[in-house]
């Protein structure tokens, strides 16, 4: 008997070609169903995740193989599958593309890890029989790969679904599973880093039952679970201690474990909003008691003894954030008083004196005396190799630490010394290209964003961090 759930990978041949369409419609379909559906997202990306949250009804967790070690990838995937009728990862990109030539850490890598089918999403846009040999080129690149499925995108009409359907089953010898029209709205609008994020639109709710009709209109919804049943394989039970489960370390041998549980501040709010599930569970298990923030409406920073500072869009909300002076005002004073500060990319801007955005100046929080700007495309964007060369509060000279960035903002404060920068960039871009992570007192603010289960020693640092100043100020 697998310990595993059902699962399915939706991929496509390039990003954009309808994907998250296909995966949302899905959870949400099968969840007004009464199945439990447990998403997934492959790669490092907040967003869709939290579309896949939402249409769930469950945390979205993110498979990544450059960020995660194989071994706690799976764990991830089986814990949170467990009792689950379908496990749905939506894949990134298309089907073999990875960081290189040979596709490392693809969509198709992570289904062969997880053994479960692949069902292809194909934009058949002006095309016919040609979609069935872009089809057959998957199937003779890999022919190890379970690809079991196909749903055609944006068909013309009946007699375009009619040809291609014919023309992929009898090639390729897969059933087509669904055959979804161009859309006459646009379900999902995007800006600079993707989809809108669920926290941002009032229509979240009604895009939801939107998906789930065409979903129920167009996708043979029984035979993909039909599928997802009859060609997922067993995988073996987690055998290892979940990272997570591994107590921090202490200061020193005997030391004695704290009064009660140190308090970290987790910005979350429409400006701060990318957050893996992973990464708040592990400071959680790591000793920690969260407590959330919005940097948008409280007037005045809580006692906290830490603060975790995800990404998102305070560039978006750069006026609310700014008119929020009482609070900005109150984490300055908690930095310039200790207070140990962990922020990633958008938390990492919060932290400066300025934003420039659109031909406006917006004040922000002063802990770093930096200003930003921002540009059209992308300063940084994909993986990130960081190699620890100078002390900060949270991570040992000498450790790499793996991530992700993708960002417009950039550093408009050209007089900032290398000294002032804890990482070394292997990989990425950073702050400057060669340097990032900002640091200043107890506060280490970078582009990067790290995984948890990918990163063990993060979430202890946080706490260890906190019990020190807890202790330093009871002093």
């Amino acid at each position: 008997m697998p310990v595993n759930a059902p699962g399915v990978l939706v991929a496509g041949l390039r990003g954009g070609s309808g994907k998250t369409l296909l995966s949302l419609g899905l959870a949400a379909s099968f969840r007004s169903r009464n199945l439990i559906v447990a998403p997934f997202k492959k790669g490092p990306d907040y967003i869709d995740a939290a579309w896949l949250s939402l249409a769930a009804g469950r945390p979205c967790r993110n498979l990544d193989l450059f960020l995660l070690p194989s071994a706690s990838l799976l764990d991830s995937y089986l814990d949170a599958s467990r009792g689950a009728g379908l496990a749905l990862v939506e894949g990134n990109r298309g089907l073999f593309d990875g960081m290189d030539a040979a596709g490392s850490f693809s969509s198709a890598e992570l289904a062969r890890l997880l053994k479960i089918p692949v069902l292809l999403g194909v934009d058949v846009t002006k095309t016919t029989r040609t979609a069935a040999a872009q089809i057959l080129g998957c199937q003779t690149l890999d022919p190890g790969l379970p690809l079991k499925g196909v749903i055609l995108n944006r068909t013309a009409g009946s007699r375009h679904e009619t040809v291609l359907r014919e023309a992929i089953e009898g090639i390729c010898g897969i059933p087509v599973l669904g055959a979804v029209p161009k859309l006459p709205d646009d379900l999902f609008p995007e800006r600079h880093l993707g989809l809108v994020p669920p926290q941002e639109s009032e229509a979240a709710e009604a895009m939801m039952e939107r998906v789930a009709e065409v979903a129920e209109r167009y996708l043979a919804l029984e035979g993909i679970l039909e599928m997802a049943r009859k060609h997922t394989q067993a995988l073996r039970p987690p055998t290892g201690v979940r990272v997570a489960e591994r107590p921090p370390a202490p200061e020193s041998p005997g030391a004695e474990p704290p009064a009660r549980p140190p308090r970290i501040g987790i910005f979350r709010d429409a400006a701060f909003q990318f957050y893996y599930p992973e990464n708040l569970e592990a400071l959680r298990e790591a000793g920690g008691e969260l407590l959330e923030i919005s940097a948008l409406e409280d007037r005045n920073l809580p006692q906290v003894e830490a603060l975790y500072l995800g990404g998102g869009f305070p560039e978006t909300l750069a006026l609310g954030l700014s008119e929020n002076g009482s609070f900005m005002a109150s984490v300055r004073d908690a930095a310039e008083g200790g207070l140990p500060i962990y922020a990633e990319c958008g938390g990492a801007v919060y932290l400066g004196n300025r934003l420039h955005f659109q031909g406006k100046s917006f004040p922000l929080a002063g802990v770093l005396p930096v200003e930003y700007g921002f540009q059209a495309s992308p300063r940084g964007h994909g993986y990130t190799v960081l190699e620890t060369i100078r002390e900060n509060p949270f991570y040992p000279v000498g450790e790499t630490v793996k991530g992700h960035e993708f960002h417009y903002t950039f550093l408009a404060s050209p007089e900032v010394g290398e000294g002032s920068f804890a990482f070394r960039v292997r990989r990425g871009f950073g702050f400057t290209g060669r340097h990032d992570g900002l640091t200043r007192l107890n506060v280490l603010a970078s582009y990067s964003h790290v995984h948890a289960l990918g990163t063990v020693g993060w979430a202890p640092s946080i706490i260890r961090a906190a019990v020190r100043f807890r202790s330093s100020s009871s002093l």
